[in-house]
């Protein structure tokens, strides 16, 4: 599986929450759920990248794809920096 470098827990959320996931509760972790998936989010700075590998395939997307949502604009976050190249 392709890599994903790491990102930050908050731009984690931002993309997700984009693409219709909401919190759903807060601890240690965040769940996002977003009615019939549920994402655990880890609380480090940077998410691992294949930590960030396995939340992207658990939502469905490839890590491509994961890494082509700032360019399209779905995120409003540009490009998260040079994080996701």
């Amino acid at each position: 599986m392709p890599r994903l470098p790491g990102i930050s827990q908050k731009d984690a959320v931002r993309v997700f929450q984009k693409l219709g996931y909401r919190i759903v509760r807060e601890s240690g972790h965040l769940i996002l759920s977003n009615g019939e998936c549920r994402l655990v989010i880890p609380r480090h700075a940077p998410i691992n990248a294949i930590t960030m590998g396995a939340i992207a395939r658990d939502a469905g997307l490839t890590p491509q794809q994961f890494r082509e949502l700032p360019e399209k604009g779905i995120c409003g976050l540009g490009r998260f920096g040079n994080s996701l190249r």
